[in-house]
Protein backbone atom coordinates (compact mmCIF):
# COMPACT_ATOMS: atom_id res chain seq x y z
CA UNK A 1 0.00 0.00 0.00
CA UNK A 2 1.44 3.58 0.02
CA UNK A 3 2.26 3.68 3.39
CA UNK A 4 4.48 1.00 3.00
CA UNK A 5 5.82 1.68 0.07
CA UNK A 6 6.49 3.73 -2.94
CA UNK A 7 3.67 1.80 -5.29
CA UNK A 8 2.22 5.22 -5.86
CA UNK A 9 5.43 6.16 -7.75
CA UNK A 10 5.94 2.97 -9.69
CA UNK A 11 2.37 3.16 -10.37
CA UNK A 12 2.90 6.77 -12.69
CA UNK A 13 6.15 5.81 -13.82
CA UNK A 14 4.42 2.40 -15.72
CA UNK A 15 1.47 4.73 -16.71
CA UNK A 16 4.11 7.89 -18.12
CA UNK A 17 6.14 5.05 -19.86
CA UNK A 18 3.65 3.07 -21.22
CA UNK A 19 1.63 6.61 -23.15
CA UNK A 20 -1.65 5.90 -21.02
CA UNK A 21 -4.03 8.04 -20.78
CA UNK A 22 -4.93 7.96 -16.71
CA UNK A 23 -4.81 9.32 -14.28
CA UNK A 24 -3.14 8.14 -11.05
CA UNK A 25 -4.17 9.04 -7.27
CA UNK A 26 -4.34 8.32 -3.81
CA UNK A 27 -8.01 7.44 -2.71
CA UNK A 28 -9.15 9.45 0.64
CA UNK A 29 -9.79 6.03 2.47
CA UNK A 30 -8.26 5.39 5.71
CA UNK A 31 -8.39 1.86 7.15
CA UNK A 32 -9.26 0.58 11.01
CA UNK A 33 -9.27 -2.88 12.06
CA UNK A 34 -11.64 -4.54 14.36
CA UNK A 35 -10.25 -7.93 15.22
CA UNK A 36 -11.07 -10.74 17.45
CA UNK A 37 -12.81 -13.25 19.04
CA UNK A 38 -15.78 -10.72 19.63
CA UNK A 39 -15.52 -9.14 16.75
CA UNK A 40 -18.39 -10.10 15.02
CA UNK A 41 -20.53 -9.15 18.16
CA UNK A 42 -19.44 -5.54 17.40
CA UNK A 43 -19.82 -5.52 13.38
CA UNK A 44 -23.21 -7.00 14.07
CA UNK A 45 -24.63 -4.23 16.59
CA UNK A 46 -22.71 -1.88 13.85
CA UNK A 47 -24.14 -2.71 10.86
CA UNK A 48 -26.84 -5.59 11.28
CA UNK A 49 -27.38 -9.23 10.90
CA UNK A 50 -25.97 -9.24 7.19
CA UNK A 51 -22.15 -8.53 7.92
CA UNK A 52 -22.09 -11.79 9.39
CA UNK A 53 -22.60 -13.52 5.78
CA UNK A 54 -19.37 -12.01 4.82
CA UNK A 55 -17.29 -14.73 3.49
CA UNK A 56 -13.36 -14.20 3.88
CA UNK A 57 -11.71 -12.23 2.19
CA UNK A 58 -15.28 -10.38 0.85
CA UNK A 59 -16.67 -6.95 0.84
CA UNK A 60 -19.42 -4.72 1.03
CA UNK A 61 -20.05 -0.56 0.86
CA UNK A 62 -21.97 0.28 3.75
CA UNK A 63 -22.84 3.42 5.41
CA UNK A 64 -22.89 4.11 9.34
CA UNK A 65 -25.55 7.13 10.23
CA UNK A 66 -24.43 8.15 6.85
CA UNK A 67 -20.82 7.63 6.92
CA UNK A 68 -19.63 5.99 3.73
CA UNK A 69 -17.39 3.03 4.09
CA UNK A 70 -16.09 -0.25 3.10
CA UNK A 71 -16.19 -3.40 4.87
CA UNK A 72 -14.17 -6.32 4.40
CA UNK A 73 -13.80 -9.70 5.69
CA UNK A 74 -9.82 -9.14 6.45
CA UNK A 75 -7.44 -8.55 8.78
CA UNK A 76 -4.03 -8.58 9.71
CA UNK A 77 -4.16 -10.53 13.41
CA UNK A 78 -4.65 -14.16 12.68
CA UNK A 79 -7.94 -13.52 14.33
CA UNK A 80 -11.63 -13.05 13.49
CA UNK A 81 -11.92 -10.25 12.16
CA UNK A 82 -12.72 -7.02 10.03
CA UNK A 83 -11.19 -4.46 8.35
CA UNK A 84 -13.68 -1.15 7.85
CA UNK A 85 -12.25 1.42 5.30
CA UNK A 86 -13.67 5.08 5.89
CA UNK A 87 -14.25 6.64 2.82
CA UNK A 88 -14.40 10.50 4.29
CA UNK A 89 -11.95 11.81 6.24
CA UNK A 90 -13.67 14.49 8.01
CA UNK A 91 -15.92 11.84 9.59
CA UNK A 92 -12.57 10.01 11.22
CA UNK A 93 -13.69 10.87 14.86
CA UNK A 94 -17.13 10.12 14.52
CA UNK A 95 -16.39 6.50 12.83
CA UNK A 96 -14.26 6.22 15.81
CA UNK A 97 -16.61 7.21 18.89
CA UNK A 98 -19.39 4.59 17.11
CA UNK A 99 -16.95 1.97 17.16
CA UNK A 100 -15.69 2.16 20.45
CA UNK A 101 -19.13 2.55 21.86
CA UNK A 102 -20.61 -0.54 20.05
CA UNK A 103 -17.59 -2.40 21.32
CA UNK A 104 -17.97 -1.02 25.05
CA UNK A 105 -20.05 -3.95 26.15
CA UNK A 106 -17.45 -6.12 24.67
CA UNK A 107 -14.36 -5.11 26.17
CA UNK A 108 -13.05 -3.29 23.22
CA UNK A 109 -9.49 -1.70 23.79
CA UNK A 110 -6.98 -0.37 21.18
CA UNK A 111 -4.32 -1.93 20.34
CA UNK A 112 -0.82 -2.12 18.00
CA UNK A 113 -0.26 -4.67 15.52
CA UNK A 114 0.41 -8.47 17.28
CA UNK A 115 3.66 -9.02 15.91
CA UNK A 116 4.06 -12.32 17.88
CA UNK A 117 0.28 -13.57 16.15
CA UNK A 118 1.62 -12.71 12.87
CA UNK A 119 5.06 -14.66 12.88
CA UNK A 120 3.43 -17.49 14.76
CA UNK A 121 0.49 -17.72 11.62
CA UNK A 122 2.86 -17.22 8.49
CA UNK A 123 1.86 -13.73 8.38
CA UNK A 124 4.30 -11.72 6.48
CA UNK A 125 4.93 -8.13 6.88
CA UNK A 126 6.12 -5.72 3.45
CA UNK A 127 8.71 -3.76 4.27
CA UNK A 128 10.00 -6.46 7.42
CA UNK A 129 10.09 -9.50 5.25
CA UNK A 130 8.83 -8.32 2.27
CA UNK A 131 11.18 -6.27 -0.09
CA UNK A 132 11.65 -4.87 -3.41
CA UNK A 133 14.60 -6.96 -4.13
CA UNK A 134 12.46 -10.32 -3.56
CA UNK A 135 9.98 -12.30 -5.78
CA UNK A 136 6.93 -14.59 -5.55
CA UNK A 137 9.32 -17.62 -5.61
CA UNK A 138 11.78 -16.81 -2.70
CA UNK A 139 8.43 -16.07 -0.47
CA UNK A 140 6.86 -19.30 -1.75
CA UNK A 141 4.12 -17.59 -3.74
CA UNK A 142 4.51 -18.98 -6.62
CA UNK A 143 1.40 -20.32 -6.54
CA UNK A 144 0.12 -16.97 -7.06
CA UNK A 145 1.62 -16.82 -10.78
CA UNK A 146 -0.62 -17.79 -13.58
CA UNK A 147 1.77 -18.10 -16.46
CA UNK A 148 -1.00 -19.62 -19.09
CA UNK A 149 -3.53 -16.74 -18.26
CA UNK A 150 -4.55 -14.95 -21.61
CA UNK A 151 -2.98 -11.76 -20.65
CA UNK A 152 0.26 -10.05 -20.56
CA UNK A 153 2.22 -8.79 -17.34
CA UNK A 154 4.87 -6.63 -15.97
CA UNK A 155 7.66 -9.46 -15.18
CA UNK A 156 6.02 -12.55 -16.37
CA UNK A 157 9.60 -13.23 -18.39
CA UNK A 158 11.77 -12.55 -16.11
CA UNK A 159 9.20 -14.87 -13.49
CA UNK A 160 9.11 -17.64 -16.36
CA UNK A 161 13.48 -17.41 -15.86
CA UNK A 162 13.33 -18.11 -12.58
CA UNK A 163 11.23 -20.39 -12.59
CA UNK A 164 13.20 -22.34 -15.02
CA UNK A 165 16.95 -21.68 -13.69
CA UNK A 166 15.35 -22.08 -10.00
CA UNK A 167 15.44 -19.13 -7.41
CA UNK A 168 18.55 -18.14 -5.65
CA UNK A 169 17.20 -17.36 -2.44
CA UNK A 170 14.62 -18.27 -0.33
CA UNK A 171 12.51 -17.28 3.03
CA UNK A 172 13.15 -19.96 5.39
CA UNK A 173 11.63 -20.33 9.41
CA UNK A 174 14.13 -19.94 11.98
CA UNK A 175 14.33 -21.15 16.01
CA UNK A 176 16.79 -18.24 17.51
CA UNK A 177 18.45 -20.45 20.17
CA UNK A 178 19.09 -18.83 23.26
CA UNK A 179 17.91 -15.62 25.29
CA UNK A 180 16.25 -13.07 22.77
CA UNK A 181 17.76 -9.57 23.34
CA UNK A 182 15.65 -7.08 24.73
CA UNK A 183 13.36 -4.84 21.98
CA UNK A 184 12.61 -5.83 18.35
CA UNK A 185 15.31 -5.92 15.45
CA UNK A 186 14.79 -2.31 13.52
CA UNK A 187 17.54 -3.95 11.15
CA UNK A 188 18.06 -7.08 9.57
CA UNK A 189 20.52 -9.41 11.51
CA UNK A 190 23.03 -10.87 9.16
CA UNK A 191 22.82 -14.73 8.85
CA UNK A 192 26.04 -17.05 8.34
CA UNK A 193 26.79 -20.59 7.85
CA UNK A 194 30.32 -21.71 8.42
CA UNK A 195 31.31 -17.93 8.55
CA UNK A 196 30.57 -16.95 5.37
CA UNK A 197 26.89 -15.02 5.08
CA UNK A 198 24.09 -15.87 3.83
CA UNK A 199 21.66 -13.62 4.36
CA UNK A 200 19.29 -11.83 6.97
CA UNK A 201 16.49 -12.50 9.86
CA UNK A 202 13.73 -10.49 8.64
CA UNK A 203 11.64 -10.55 12.27
CA UNK A 204 12.03 -12.89 15.15
CA UNK A 205 9.94 -12.91 18.30
CA UNK A 206 9.33 -14.66 21.45
CA UNK A 207 6.62 -16.72 21.41
CA UNK A 208 4.91 -17.47 24.68
CA UNK A 209 3.23 -20.62 23.58
CA UNK A 210 5.70 -22.78 21.96
CA UNK A 211 8.21 -20.93 24.68
CA UNK A 212 10.81 -20.32 21.71
CA UNK A 213 12.16 -17.62 19.84
CA UNK A 214 10.80 -17.63 16.44
CA UNK A 215 11.07 -15.76 13.31
CA UNK A 216 11.65 -15.47 9.04
CA UNK A 217 15.17 -15.61 7.82
CA UNK A 218 16.08 -14.56 3.95
CA UNK A 219 18.98 -17.01 2.92
CA UNK A 220 20.88 -18.84 0.03
CA UNK A 221 18.71 -21.53 -1.29
CA UNK A 222 21.17 -24.20 -0.58
CA UNK A 223 21.12 -23.37 3.29
CA UNK A 224 17.03 -23.05 3.37
CA UNK A 225 16.84 -27.13 4.20
CA UNK A 226 14.76 -27.23 7.30
CA UNK A 227 17.25 -28.51 10.01
CA UNK A 228 20.32 -26.61 8.50
CA UNK A 229 22.19 -24.56 11.78
CA UNK A 230 23.32 -20.81 11.35
CA UNK A 231 24.67 -18.32 13.59
CA UNK A 232 23.54 -14.68 13.87
CA UNK A 233 25.13 -11.38 15.24
CA UNK A 234 22.96 -9.80 17.51
CA UNK A 235 23.48 -6.57 20.04
CA UNK A 236 23.68 -9.58 22.96
CA UNK A 237 26.68 -11.26 20.84
CA UNK A 238 26.41 -14.40 18.42
CA UNK A 239 23.17 -16.71 18.43
CA UNK A 240 22.45 -20.35 17.10
CA UNK A 241 19.64 -20.56 14.63
CA UNK A 242 17.88 -23.72 13.13
CA UNK A 243 15.71 -23.89 9.71
CA UNK A 244 12.16 -25.35 10.55
CA UNK A 245 8.94 -25.69 9.06
CA UNK A 246 6.27 -22.62 9.28
CA UNK A 247 4.07 -21.42 10.00
CA UNK A 248 4.38 -22.81 13.54
CA UNK A 249 0.44 -22.92 13.79
CA UNK A 250 -0.90 -23.16 10.35
CA UNK A 251 -4.46 -23.85 11.88
CA UNK A 252 -4.44 -20.57 13.33
CA UNK A 253 -4.83 -19.34 9.48
CA UNK A 254 -8.76 -20.88 9.82
CA UNK A 255 -9.41 -19.18 12.63
CA UNK A 256 -10.27 -15.86 10.43
CA UNK A 257 -12.54 -18.13 7.89
CA UNK A 258 -14.76 -18.59 10.77
CA UNK A 259 -17.85 -16.99 12.00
Amino acid sequence: SPGDGDVLLWVSGIAVNSGLNVRVKEPDVSPLQLQGPKSPHVARDLFGDWVLNMKYYWSQEATLDGIPLLISRTGWSGELGFEIYLRDGRYGEQLWEKIMAAGQPYDIAPIAPNTIRSVEGGLLSYVSDITRDDDPFVLGFDWMIDFDQEFDFIGKAALQKIKTDGPKRQLVGIELHGDLPEGSNGEFWEVERGGESTGHITRVVRSPRLEKNIGFANVRVEDAAVGTGLTTQTPSGEKRLTVCEWPWFPAQKKIPKRL
